[in-house]
């Protein structure tokens, strides 16, 4: 039973990453990678109990059912606050751009390639 809830939770982490931002924000994983990680983890280990506790011995099933529903709740959570946490611009010429946080040292294009 622990090593199923270990692959599921470890499955739930390695699907997260999918969406990990590639212009390196924040140097690390950004929050619908954090947020999506916690929620997968806490999902197999609740589907674990709950799948335990019915009396048909399914914590595996368990633990794969709260590991994909508490991760995508996660997910979409984080993806949220990601999104409140970019600040968009216009230059002169009229592109758009955006940035992390209010700093203007980490600013990208539309089309996701670094402004400066």
């Amino acid at each position: 039973m622990n090593k199923a809830i270990i692959a599921i939770a470890g499955a739930g982490l390695l699907a997260s990453a999918c969406a990990s931002d590639p212009y390196g924000y924040n140097s690390g994983p950004n929050e619908t990678v954090r947020q999506g990680a916690a929620g997968a983890a806490a999902g197999a280990v609740v589907g674990a109990i709950i799948g335990n506790n019915t009396g048909s011995g399914n914590a595996g099933r368990g633990a794969a059912i709260g590991a994909v529903v508490g991760g995508a709740a996660g997910a979409i959570r984080g993806s949220a606050q990601d999104r409140n946490n970019q600040q968009r611009y216009r230059d002169r010429e009229g592109r758009y751009y955006y940035c992390y946080d209010n700093r203007q040292t980490e600013c990208y294009w539309e089309n996701g390639q670094r402004r400066y």
